[in-house]
């Protein structure tokens, strides 16, 4: 009886060292499958930082663009009021000049 209650007991502690040993494999399974799950989701936040920086400076890019053109835009109207203010400006200067000569005339031939 002696010798089958020793089995017994031997049997009982195989059974228990096999149930640890089956824990931990368990637990680092876990541990894996929760591991690879972060770095996955870590690579998802990266992409999605570098999508957000990759919009916004394309933003910044199209907004510089604008200002250039909106600044071109400006010059070039400006340049326009020039001409015509100077366009202007002779035209007038050439009906005083063409009026003096005509007064000069007419005062010269009495």
């Amino acid at each position: 009886m002696g010798e089958e209650s020793e089995k017994e007991r031997v049997r009982k502690e195989e059974e228990e060292e096999e149930a640890e040993v089956e824990e931990r494999e368990e637990e680092e399974g876990d541990n894996e499958e929760e591991e690879e799950e972060e770095g996955e989701e870590e690579e998802e936040e990266e992409r999605e930082e570098e999508d957000e920086g990759e919009e916004k400076e394309q933003k910044e890019e199209e907004e510089e663009e604008r200002e250039e053109e909106e600044k071109e835009g400006k010059e070039e109207e400006e340049e326009e009021k020039e001409k015509e203010e100077k366009k202007n400006n002779n035209s007038k200067t050439g009906k005083k000049q063409k009026t003096i000569n005509i007064i000069t005339t007419n005062t010269t031939t009495k």
